[in-house]
C-alpha cells in the first residue's frame, strides 16, 4: 500500500475574516491533507486565540503590536507553543517560509499586496482571495508569479468559476474564448431607485441578500465596485482584452460566472452561494474534495434570471474599463480611492452615493507614472489616498 502524501503546509493570511474562517472550516474536514503553518490577523485577538487553540500553528502574526502582545500573553497563559510575530514584514516572512506549500491570501485591501508578492516570488501555491493584489499589482504581480514559478489559483467565486470553465491549456484561451461573463447578484439595492440611496446606512449596505462577507466587501457589492475590481482582476488573471469581459446581474447567485466560446457555446459553473466551494477547489486543485457547502438542489430552483447592470444605480462599474484603458497604475489609483471612500462611509463620514464621486474625482486627479517596483506601487497608492481624503473632506463640508 502506498504511503499517504505528506500534508500540505498552509499559511492563511487574514484567518479571522470570512474567507479565512471558511478556509479553516475546509481544512478541519481534511486533517490528513492539510496542516496550518501560520495564521494572521490585524487586531482580532480573541478569534485568533481560538484558532490557535484548535489548529496549533507554528506562528501567529498580528500586524498591530499591542494586539500581538495580548495574544502572546494569552497563549503563554494557556500553555500553547505558538510563536507570535508582529508587523507587516512578518506577514511576508510566513508567506515565503520554506516550510510553506500554499498561501491563502485573504487580507482585504492593498495591505495584502506585499505578502502575496512574497508568496509569489517564493514559488508558492498562491490561493488569491485578495483581488486587490492584482488590481494594485497588475503586471508587476504577474511578473513575480512567473519569475518565482508560483501557481496562481483564484478564490473569488466568480474567478474560480471562470477558471473551472476554461480549457486546461492557458495558451489556447485567447483564440478559443469569445468572452468572459462575470455574474453579479446586484447586492441589497438592486431594485431601489437610485435617488433613494442618499440616506443608506452602513448596516443596510452590509446586508447582502446571498453572501456572508466582511463589511468592506459588502459595501463594494452594494455599490458594484466589487464587480469593477473583479473585472480588473479577470483582465490580469485570464489575459483577455477588457472589451472581452462582460458583467450581468444574476440575482440568484447560482451561476457564478460563464465563459462564452467562439462557436457560441457557453460553459458555466453553478453552485450554492458558499465560499467553501471555491476554497476547497483551490486547496485541492487539480483534485476535488468535500467542502462542506450544501449541494445545489435543482428541484428547489424556481428560476435563473439575468438583468443588465444599471449604470444609474451602479455608476462605479464602468470605472473598471476606464482604469484598465488608462496608464499603467491607474487601477491602483481606483482601488486606493475606493478603500478610503468605503472606510469613510463605514465610519459615517461619507454619504453612500458619494463613494462613486470620490472614486471618479480621484481617478481624474491622479495620473500615475508607470510603476516599476513595489515602492512605485505604494507611492501611487499613497498619492491616491491623499487625494481621496481631500475629496472626502470636501464632500463632508
Amino acid at each position: 500500500m502506498p504511503l499517504p502524501a505528506a500534508p500540505q503546509s498552509l499559511t492563511i493570511l487574514g484567518s479571522t475574516g470570512s474567507i479565512g474562517q471558511s478556509t479553516l472550516d475546509v481544512v478541519a474536514r481534511h486533517p490528513q491533507r492539510y496542516r496550518v503553518f501560520a495564521l494572521t490577523a490585524a487586531r482580532q485577538v480573541d478569534v485568533l486565540f481560538e484558532q490557535c487553540q484548535r489548529f496549533a500553528p507554528r506562528y501567529a502574526v498580528m500586524t498591530d503590536p499591542a494586539s500581538a502582545a495580548r495574544l502572546r500573553e494569552r497563549l503563554r497563559s494557556a500553555g500553547l507553543a505558538v510563536k507570535v510575530l508582529e508587523g507587516a514584514e512578518a506577514l511576508c516572512d510566513v508567506s515565503a517560509a520554506p516550510e510553506v506549500d500554499a498561501v491563502m491570501a485573504a487580507i482585504v485591501g492593498a495591505a495584502g499586496l506585499a505578502p502575496s508578492l512574497a508568496a509569489a516570488r517564493a514559488g508558492k501555491k498562491l490561493l488569491l482571495a485578495n483581488k486587490e493584489a492584482l488590481v494594485v499589482g497588475g503586471d508587476l504581480f504577474l511578473d513575480a508569479v512567473r519569475s518565482g514559478g508560483a501557481t496562481l489559483l483564484p478564490i473569488d467565486s466568480e474567478h474560480s468559476a471562470v477558471f473551472q470553465s476554461l480549457p486546461e491549456d492557458p495558451a489556447t484561451w485567447s483564440r478559443r474564448v469569445d468572452k468572459i461573463v462575470l455574474t453579479a447578484s446586484g447586492g441589497p439595492f438592486r431594485t431601489r431607485d437610485p435617488s433613494s440611496l442618499i440616506d443608506v446606512t452602513p448596516e443596510q449596505a452590509c446586508a447582502h441578500p446571498n453572501w456572508v462577507m466582511g463589511r468592506k466587501i459588502s459595501v463594494d457589492s452594494a455599490t458594484m465596485m466589487n464587480k469593477a475590481l473583479e473585472v480588473i482582476e479577470a483582465r490580469y488573471l485570464f489575459g483577455l482584452a477588457p472589451d472581452r469581459i462582460e458583467v450581468v446581474i444574476h440575482p440568484q447567485s447560482v451561476i457564478h460566472s460563464m465563459v462564452q466560446y467562439r462557436d457560441g457555446s457557453v460553459v458555466a459553473q453553478l453552485g450554492t452561494p458558499d465560499m467553501r466551494g471555491p476554497i476547497a477547489y483551490g486547496l485541492a486543485w487539480p483534485e476535488r474534495i468535500e467542502s462542506g457547502a450544501p449541494p445545489l438542489d435543482f428541484l428547489s430552483l424556481k428560476s435563473l434570471t439575468f438583468e443588465a447592470a444599471d449604470a444609474r444605480r451602479f455608476p462605479g462599474l464602468p470605472l473598471a474599463w476606464a482604469a484598465l484603458n488608462g496608464p499603467s497604475g491607474t487601477t491602483a489609483v481606483l482601488n486606493a480611492a475606493n478603500e478610503e471612500a468605503v472606510a469613510a462611509f463605514l465610519d459615517n463620514g461619507l454619504r453612500f452615493d458619494h463613494i462613486h464621486a470620490v472614486n471618479e474625482e480621484t481617478l481624474a486627479a491622479v495620473l500615475p507614472s508607470k510603476p516599476l517596483s513595489l515602492g512605485d506601487l505604494l507611492a501611487i497608492d499613497a498619492q491616491a489616498r491623499a487625494v481621496a481624503r481631500q475629496q472626502i473632506q470636501r464632500l463632508r463640508t
